[in-house]
């Protein structure tokens, strides 16, 4: 569900689309939505979680495939095995952040470890999905892994920033990233003002927990709400008791994109390729796994 806005500063207020995986595992998509597909490069973004897992039980997504475009994940609580095509294998920890270029095509999993998955564990957490620019999209595949001590931090005034990717407020992180954007994990006090410059065309704050205010803007936004600015506008956030978000944005990508299950292209050729390539099993394995989503029968469409 999609709530316009007709305010100075907000331009879409975007309700995520909620869907239960089972045993209680909800996963909130804000992006894409009915109307409004990207907010800069971002093309995709999952909030799941929080999940409980008893002990015997964990998360299990078995390999699957991706083309044209670089995923961020990015952990609130818990942990995540990574293992892809390449020969990567990472776990993924709260504050860390992985990087994964499709590129021409990768495939991966994502599971409970096997020390996770004896104990029990909770899970939370982002994953984002990044398109490539027309002259990324056939890159390499590969996998970058940042610890939270290489992110930066901005602290100060009630706010705790850290920078997953991009570039904000004249810092830069680590992420590798092929396009102008940003991404971070906010902590605000009560009554803290976080200013967002309009350095970035496009620009959205995704409320994890607790509620914000917009400065010119009548009422405030809570929990699992995508509140996505105006070009230009000048933006500060007041936090309404304790709050954090996930802000993200960037300069949007000149071409349309298609996407269809878990690919994305300029072409729409080349995602009914990467199809029939994974119907036909042509995509390189995850070393040591042998299981596979299937791809689903519906046909791809075209963002707007």
């Amino acid at each position: 569900m999609t709530v316009q806005s007709y305010a100075a500063e907000v331009e879409q207020i975007i309700l995520p689309a909620v869907r239960d995986l089972g045993d209680g595992f909800q996963v909130r998509r804000a992006l894409p939505s009915m109307h409004r597909r990207m907010v800069g490069p971002f093309i995709f973004l999952d909030s799941f979680g929080p999940v409980a897992f008893q002990a015997g039980e964990g998360l299990d997504t078995r390999p699957h495939p991706h083309i044209g475009l670089a995923t961020l994940t990015y952990l609130i609580d818990g942990e995540i095995l990574h293992r892809d095509s390449e020969g990567y294998v990472q776990p993924i920890r709260p504050g860390e952040v992985n990087v994964m270029t499709a590129g021409r095509g990768i495939v991966h999993s994502e599971r409970s470890s096997d020390t996770t998955r004896a104990s029990g564990e909770t899970v939370f957490g982002f994953q984002s999905w990044v398109a490539l620019p027309t002259d990324q999209e056939e890159t390499s595949p590969g996998f970058q892994h940042a610890n939270a001590g290489e992110l930066p931090k901005m602290e100060g005034e009630g706010i705790n920033l850290r920078l997953i990717a991009g570039s904000l407020h004249g810092r830069t992180a680590p992420t590798r990233t092929y396009s102008d954007l940003f991404n971070a994990d906010v902590s605000m006090n009560d009554g803290a003002r976080l200013r967002i410059d309009a350095e970035h065309v496009e620009r959205a704050v995704y409320v994890i927990s607790g509620e914000i205010e917009v400065a010119g803007q009548t009422g405030s936004f809570g929990k699992d709400r995508l509140v996505v600015f105006k070009p230009g506008a000048e933006i500060v956030l007041r936090a309404v008791g304790a709050a954090r978000l996930m802000l993200l944005g960037g300069e949007p990508l000149p071409e349309k994109r298609f996407i269809y299950w878990n690919f994305v292209s300029s072409r729409r050729e080349r995602i009914e390729q990467a199809a029939q390539d994974w119907r036909d099993r042509q995509f390189p394995g995850v070393p040591g796994e042998t299981e596979f989503i299937p791809l689903p029968d519906t046909p791809p469409f075209r963002l707007k």
